[in-house]
């Protein structure tokens, strides 16, 4: 594992949340309790992406997300959720992708049942859009699709090999899995990454993935780096 990252910074970077606030709550907790055990000088919590869909109660997961936290920086990623979210704020067209991608549950965690607009799932943007607290909308619309701490790179899904990194694009950053995953290294940074499920954190010299499938049974995670130390990981067990 190659991460090189400025001396006095710790980095939480945590895995795909998909509505499951009550794990989200719990792994924070966990972090608070990882800093008061062992402080840091500089603390960075990077959420990874999809926050939203599929699960229990995204609407709480946005609010999380979107909380400030005194002495830390946060930074919220895009993942291809919120992206399909906007999509379907923006163009009332793409409100039926949207919901067969797993928008239902995050219209339900808002009181909207989706059910009641089979007939004319169109006319659930400007209800949508009426419903979203203005926090929420403006956290959408605030999220990037990479953040770079040294010789680390944070992304939803994984960057596209032999394209340097100012050269990306957000679909591939967002969206790319095999060329990726697949792809024996070395990038032009070590990345972390979501977006693709996995049983338990995967890492190589190259990159870390901590999507491990949280709504679909498996733990939150997020993994923990700092300079001159080994990697880490801080996890809670679905549920």
């Amino acid at each position: 594992m190659n991460a090189d990252l400025p001396e006095g910074v710790r980095v939480y970077a945590i895995g795909d949340v998909h509505g499951c606030a009550k794990m989200l709550d719990r792994l924070l907790a966990l972090i608070d309790e990882d800093l008061a055990a062992d402080p840091a000088t500089s603390v960075v919590e990077v959420f990874l992406g999809d926050y939203v869909d599929r699960g229990p109660d995204c609407a709480a997961v946005l609010k999380r997300v979107g909380e400030e936290v005194p002495g830390r920086e946060r930074v919220r990623l895009m993942g291809n959720h919120e992206q399909a979210m906007i999509a379907a704020l923006a163009d009332g067209t793409m409100m039926s992708r949207w919901l067969a991608f797993g928008g239902d549950a995050t219209l339900r965690s808002y009181g909207i049942e989706p059910n009641d607009w089979k007939h004319d799932p169109q006319a659930l943007q400007p209800i949508v859009q009426s419903v979203l607290p203005r926090r929420d909308l403006e956290l959408l619309t605030r999220l990037a699709y990479s953040h770079r701490i040294g010789g680390v790179i944070f992304v939803h899904a994984g960057i596209r090999p032999g394209v340097p990194l100012e050269e990306q694009s957000s679909s591939d950053m967002i969206w790319i899995r095999e060329e990726f995953l697949t792809h024996p290294g070395p990038f032009p940074a070590f990345v972390v990454h979501g977006h693709t499920p996995v049983d338990a954190p995967e890492v190589t010299p190259w990159r870390a993935n901590v999507d491990t499938g949280a709504v679909y049974g498996g733990a939150l995670t997020a993994i923990v780096l700092e300079a001159g130390r080994r990697h880490r990981f801080l996890s809670v067990p679905h549920g």
